[in-house]
């Protein structure tokens, strides 16, 4: 009978203690969780973060673990066919020299990422995240130069051109204050998934709203507004050619701009300092406390830097500076016909010209989804538009090796002015910024060479224009 107290008091003990820890790690988990929250809103996905660094990760990883975990699959599928290199690849990557190149602040952020996820049964690990966070300055960067030292040439016209840009102030702008706005060009498979809205408030820095895609801990395509009156965008540089391994990564710098920069030569110093030619992009930025706004072209060996109060700046993927296309791009300047060349036509006119003096939040929406074809004098769905079609496009986009109607486009657009990012608010649409909906069903009935995707390439509506605010 002893025996038998003694075995019932173990068990009434170790009952005991395990519902405490049960307890106490529910209460831990909610703690982390303090007033963050989540509502699904016109196809995005709003997300409020705060806290240190680890607190920020795991409320990202646990509001956003079902999209986390399905782009996370989308990429292991999909980056066999588009890179030729398996999730093996990019996760040695993320461990051989990505990782040492973190902030630890941000390697924090990271690992309440994958512990967020595994609060929802997900086992995903901090090289995940990690290879998630710089698949593009991978894939199409570090994977290229591989190439070109294996076979010199074999990895020319790798980077590919996402994105219409501008940024405008002074007689441009209908209150001469600044004006931004961006549109998202990438694969559906991946863009119809970037559909997040990151409102992130950091124990140190700057209160942040960006868009961004799930897992993420920079924008990724970049459309940021901070507390301090910082704007930054950007479009990428076709056919750059560069990558150096021992250097910070991409969006590690482009977080840190975000959140540390109180003006645009604080942008410049973080982008430029340890850069490592990853996702090589021109970068659009302004100063609200200014009023000047500025254009860096960042390379691996060369940068260029505009900037000024009274002027309006585009970005279509074409670099500018004739000593950077020179020594780091395979770019054709004189080839009008490629996509990047057409929608600097359209953009010219439209920024420059025909809105000059009234360029506001409403008419840079209406620049974001435009589809005239500049270079064959009419409306079209195709690769020559700022509202990009290349999956109705017979020629695809030879300039970044896609071939006739493969999908890709605009996927979403973004805007503010002045006014709204002192309210830390910015314009967000879903979809093509024009309103065209993509029906993945009609679309590989029509093209079954891209059957292929099928397995997660699915319709990409188009929503209203929705106006994002972020939680003082």
């Amino acid at each position: 009978m002893k025996h038998i107290t003694q075995a019932l008091s173990i068990i009434l003990i170790t009952t005991l203690l395990f519902a405490c820890k049960q307890k106490s790690t529910e209460k831990t988990a909610v703690d982390r969780m303090g007033k963050a929250n989540r509502e699904d809103k016109n196809g995005w996905i709003y997300i409020h973060l705060a806290g240190s660094p680890a607190d920020i990760g795991y409320q990202h990883g646990y509001l956003l673990s079902k999209e986390i975990d399905t782009l996370i699959k989308v990429m292991q599928y999909y980056l066999p066919y588009s890179s030729k290199k398996d999730w093996a690849f990019y996760r040695k990557a993320a461990a051989g020299f990505l990782w040492k190149k973190i902030d630890k602040e941000y390697q924090d952020e990271i690992r309440g990422i994958t512990e967020g996820l595994q609060a929802k049964g997900l086992k995903y690990d901090t090289l995940d995240i990690t290879a998630l966070n710089a698949n593009i300055e991978l894939a199409q960067y570090y994977v290229p130069t591989l190439m070109n030292k294996a076979k010199p040439g074999s990895g020319n016209n790798k980077a590919p051109g996402n994105c219409s840009a501008f940024i405008a102030t002074g007689r441009y702008t209908k209150d001469g204050k600044i004006v931004i706005g961006h549109n998202n060009w990438t694969d559906y498979i991946v863009g119809e998934r970037w559909n997040v809205i990151a409102d992130i408030v950091p124990q140190k820095g700057n209160h942040i709203l960006m868009d961004t895609a799930p897992g993420f801990i920079h924008s990724g395509d970049d459309f940021v507004v901070t507390s301090t009156g910082i704007l930054i965008t950007e479009t990428t540089i076709t056919g750059f050619n560069g990558f150096d391994t021992t250097r910070t990564p991409e969006f590690v710098r482009a977080r840190k701009a975000a959140q540390y920069s109180n003006s645009i030569d604080d942008v410049i110093k973080i982008m430029s300092t340890d850069n490592n030619g990853g996702y090589a992009n021109d970068w659009l930025i302004g100063d609200t406390k200014t009023n000047e706004v500025a254009k860096l072209e960042l390379g691996l060996k060369t940068q260029k830097i505009w900037r000024s109060k009274d002027t309006a700046m585009i970005g279509s993927n074409f670099p500018a500076d004739p000593n950077l296309i020179k020594q780091e791009t395979t770019f054709d300047v004189n080839d009008k016909t490629n996509s990047p060349n057409a929608r600097k036509l359209r953009m010219e006119k439209l920024v420059c010209v025909n809105y000059k003096g009234k360029l506001d939040v409403e008419n840079g929406k209406i620049i974001e989804g435009d589809t005239y074809d500049a270079l064959n004098g009419k409306n079209a769905f195709n690769r020559c538009v700022i509202d990009g079609h290349i999956d109705e496009d017979p020629k695809g986009c030879p300039e970044w090796s896609e071939g006739p109607y493969f999908p890709m486009g605009a996927v979403q657009g973004k805007v503010t002015n002045a006014d709204l990012a002192g309210k830390m608010q910015l314009w967000a649409h879903m979809g093509h910024p024009g309103g065209s909906d993509f029906l993945a069903a009609p679309f590989f009935k029509k093209h079954p060479e891209y059957n292929y995707q099928a397995k997660y390439l699915r319709d990409m509506k188009a929503y209203p224009w929705t106006l994002f605010s972020a939680t003082k």
